[in-house]
């Protein structure tokens, strides 16, 4: 079974700190883009960043290039967002998903929801003013 578990959110001043984890188990991690994507109340979801180690592609939204780094642990098929200098604007419900890269053809991680093939339940974030 597939699974995908987003931690760490939470309420945060801003300027301050957050770090994502999303923990994913049932698919070899190692050949899935992992993405992170928000919705805020209101908003469309949005891509926010992703990673696909097999293809060696990274991305971040203009958004938050500059404040936020993905990272990945492949030992704890583990993927991280650290957050940093946050604004009010980042508060949303962040998601992760989990992009099959085997048979992708166009180079990179999606940025498009419907690409991703599996998604956890999201965590919460709110920053405060």
């Amino acid at each position: 079974e597939v699974q995908l578990v987003e931690s760490g959110g939470g309420l945060v001043q801003a300027g301050g700190s957050l770090r994502l984890s999303c923990a994913t188990s049932g698919f070899t991690f190692d050949d899935y883009a992992i993405g992170w994507f928000r919705q805020a109340p209101g908003k469309e979801r949005e891509a926010v960043s992703c990673f696909s180690k097999r293809h060696g592609s990274t991305y971040y939204s203009d958004s938050v290039k500059g404040r936020f780094i993905i990272s990945s642990d492949s030992a704890k098929n583990t993927m991280y967002l650290q957050m940093n200098t946050m604004k009010p604007e980042d508060t949303a419900i962040y998601y992760c998903a989990a992009e099959n890269m085997m048979s992708k053809i166009v180079p990179g991680c999606g940025t498009k929801g419907y690409e991703y093939d599996y998604w956890g339940q999201g965590t919460e974030v709110t920053v405060s003013s």
